[in-house]
C-alpha cells in the first residue's frame, strides 16, 4: 500500500509538452512524408511546376526542390531537416535537390512499418548506413570517366550534362541552345570558383532564342546626366579606367562657415572648387583612358567635359559589375586619380552600347584576361525570367562539378534501379534482420524512376517491372525510363547524364537525414518560448496602438523603424 501512495514526480515546468517512444518516431515519419509529397510532382522532364504567393503579396513559379522548400515555411522540427538537406545539396552540387527530398522520405516510408512492430531504430540505422556505403562504392564502380579528352569533345560532353538538368526545368523545350551557353560560360571562367564571374542579367521582352552571352562584361547603362548623349558609344581597343571617387562638384556642408573680409575672396572659394574638379578630370584625360567607369557618381559638369574629349564614362556601376569588369579587362580600382600608370588600366578588343529590349546595355568583349561571361537573358514574363535564371544557375553548378570531379553516370532512374538491384542481390547473403532492412533501402530508391514515370503519365508498375527484368540480365546497367515513348530506354546512348557527385551526395545525404529523424524519440517543447513569443506579440500590439497618433511613443518610434 505505501509503494502506491508514492508521491508524483514533477521534472519540467507545468504546460512543457513532451512526447516520446514509438509514436513520436512515427508522427516525424509522417511529417516529412507530407513534406516530400509536396516536390514529389516536380520531379523529371515531366515536372508540373508550383506557384508560390507568399504574405508580401510576391508570386513565385518554380520546380526547383531548393526553391520551393526554402518557401514553404516549414515549423515541424522534424520536417524541417528535410529543408536543410534540400538547400545543403543546393549549395554543394546545384541540382538533384527534389531527389535528395525524395529519397529521404521514402526510405523513412519503408522504415515506418518495422517501427510501429517493434523494430529498435538503431537496428535500422546500422543497416541504412551499411546499404548507403554499398550504394556510393556501386556509383563509383558504374561512373564513366570524361578525363582525358580534348576540349572540344569535353565541351559536347558537358553540353550533354547540362542539357540532363536543363530537361526538367521550365526553359527545358530550349534546352540545347543554353546548355551550350552554360558550357561556354563556365569554361570562359577556368578554374576559377568564384560563382559570381557568370553574370546573368534580365530584361522583359523578346523570345527565350534572344538571349545571349557575352564574352566579358555587359550591364545596364546607368543613371547619365546631360551630356551623355554626345559621348561615342563604339570603341575599338579602349584604355579602360576604373575609380572609386566621385566626379563632380562637392556642395558644402550644411554647418559649414566660411568668414570672409573681403567679398571678392568668396571667388577664390568657390574658384578652388572647381580647380580641384577640373584638376581630377584633367588627370582622367591624361591617364590615356577612353572609357571612365566609376562605382560613385559621376555629375554633370564630368559627363559633358568627357564628352567634349570623345570618351565615355559610367557612374554608379554596382560593385558586383565592377569588379567582373577588371577581372576582364585586368584593370585595377583606383581610389584617386594621382599617378596613374598604365599598369592600372583595363583594356578590351571591343567596347560598345547597345539596346536589348527596352534596356541599353554597355557590352566589353574580347577582354585578354576574360576569366568572366554574361548571359543576357529575354522572355516574356518576369516570374518566367526568374524561373530561368534559377534554372541555369543549377546548369551552371552541374559544369562547374563535372568539370572537377569529370566521371557521369546515366540518369533517367537508370543508375538508381541498378543500385537497387545490386543491394538486393547483397541481402540475401546476409542472415538476420539486417536482410529485410537493405531490401527496404533497395525498395526505397525505386522512387525516382517510379516517380519519373508516374509524372509523365506512363503506367509505373509496367515500366517498373520492365526495368528490374533488364538490369537483372546483367546487362542492362545503363537502362533508364524513356520519358518520350514510356518504355525503357539506354540513358547513357541517349546521353541523359549527370555527373556522378550529384547522386553520391543525394543519397549521402537523404539517408544521414533518414537516420537523423529515426533516432528521435522525444520532443520536448518548452512552454517559456511559446509564451514569450506571445508575450512579444501582445506589447508590439500594444505599442501600436499607443503611438498610432503621429508617431507619438514608443510603438511609434518602433513602426517608423520597421
Amino acid at each position: 500500500m505505501a509503494s502506491m501512495m508514492q508521491p508524483q514526480i514533477i521534472l519540467l515546468k507545468e504546460g512543457t509538452d513532451t512526447s516520446q517512444g514509438k509514436a513520436q518516431v512515427v508522427s516525424n515519419i509522417n511529417a516529412c512524408m507530407a513534406v516530400a509529397d509536396v516536390v514529389r510532382t516536380t520531379l523529371g522532364p515531366r515536372g508540373m511546376d508550383k506557384l508560390i504567393h507568399d504574405d508580401k503579396g510576391n508570386t513565385t513559379i518554380s520546380n526547383d526542390g531548393a526553391t520551393i522548400m526554402k518557401l514553404l515555411d516549414i515549423i515541424h522540427p522534424g520536417a524541417k531537416i528535410l529543408v536543410d538537406i534540400a538547400k545543403s545539396q543546393d549549395a554543394e552540387v546545384g541540382d538533384g535537390t527534389t531527389t535528395v527530398v525524395l529519397l529521404a522520405g521514402e526510405f523513412l516510408k519503408e522504415a515506418k512499418p518495422f517501427i510501429e512492430d517493434g523494430v529498435h531504430p538503431q537496428n535500422l540505422i546500422r543497416s541504412y548506413r551499411t546499404a548507403c556505403n554499398l550504394a556510393i562504392n556501386k556509383i563509383k564502380e558504374v561512373a564513366v570517366s570524361i578525363e582525358g579528352k580534348s576540349l572540344e569533345e569535353k565541351k559536347k560532353l558537358l553540353a550533354k550534362c547540362a542539357a540532363t538538368t536543363l530537361s526538367s526545368k521550365l526553359i527545358g523545350g530550349e534546352k540545347e541552345f543554353f546548355a551550350t551557353m552554360v558550357v561556354d560560360a563556365v569554361v570562359a571562367i577556368r578554374s576559377d570558383d568564384r560563382l559570381n564571374l557568370i553574370g546573368v542579367k534580365k530584361v522583359p521582352g523578346g523570345t527565350m532564342r534572344d538571349s545571349f552571352l557575352v564574352n566579358g562584361v555587359a550591364f545596364k547603362k546607368t543613371f547619365s546626366y546631360a551630356g551623355f548623349e554626345q559621348q561615342p558609344k563604339k570603341f575599338q581597343n579602349p584604355k579602360i579606367l576604373l575609380l572609386n571617387i566621385e566626379l563632380e562638384l562637392k556642395s558644402e556642408k550644411e554647418n559649414a562657415e566660411v568668414r570672409l573680409s573681403d567679398p571678392a575672396q568668396y571667388q577664390s572659394v568657390v574658384d578652388a572648387e572647381w580647380n580641384i574638379i577640373y584638376d581630377k578630370l584633367d588627370k582622367c584625360v591624361q591617364s590615356g583612358a577612353k572609357i571612365i567607369l566609376s562605382r560613385l557618381a559621376i555629375g554633370d559638369l564630368a559627363t559633358q567635359y568627357f564628352a567634349d574629349r570623345d570618351m565615355f564614362c559610367a557612374g554608379r556601376v554596382t560593385e558586383e559589375d565592377l569588379q567582373r569588369v577588371a577581372a576582364a579587362t585586368g584593370g585595377t580600382v583606383q581610389t584617386s586619380v594621382n599617378n596613374i600608370v598604365d599598369e592600372v588600366l583595363g583594356s578590351c578588343d571591343f567596347f560598345e552600347e547597345r539596346q536589348v529590349g527596352n534596356e541599353r546595355f554597355n557590352i566589353f568583349s574580347g577582354c585578354p584576361s576574360a576569366h568572366t561571361a554574361t548571359i543576357v537573358l529575354r522572355g516574356g514574363a518576369d516570374q518566367f525570367i526568374e524561373e530561368a535564371e534559377r534554372s541555369l544557375h543549377d546548369a551552371i553548378m552541374i559544369v562547374r562539378r563535372a568539370l572537377k570531379n569529370s566521371t557521369v553516370v546515366p540518369g533517367g532512374g537508370a543508375i538508381d534501379m541498378e543500385i537497387s538491384r545490386y543491394l538486393r542481390q547483397h541481402s540475401r547473403t546476409i542472415a538476420g534482420k539486417s536482410q529485410l532492412f537493405i531490401n527496404s533501402y533497395a525498395k526505397a530508391l525505386e522512387i525516382i524512376p517510379r516517380q519519373l514515370c508516374d509524372n509523365a503519365g506512363f503506367d509505373a508498375t509496367d515500366v517498373l517491372n520492365k526495368l528490374r527484368q533488364k538490369h537483372a540480365s546483367g546487362e542492362g546497367a545503363y537502362y533508364g525510363v524513356d520519358i518520350n515513348t514510356g518504355g525503357i530506354a539506354d540513358s547513357f546512348a541517349n546521353f541523359v547524364w549527370e555527373p556522378s557527385v550529384v547522386k553520391i551526395n543525394a543519397i549521402n545525404a537523404a539517408t544521414e537525414a533518414a537516420c537523423l529523424i529515426l533516432s528521435v524519440d522525444e520532443t520536448i517543447k518548452n512552454p517559456k518560448s511559446e509564451s514569450a513569443q506571445g508575450e512579444a506579440a501582445a506589447s508590439a500590439m500594444a505599442g501600436r496602438g499607443r503611438g498610432g497618433g503621429g508617431f507619438r511613443g514608443r510603438g511609434g518610434r518602433g513602426m517608423r523603424r520597421r
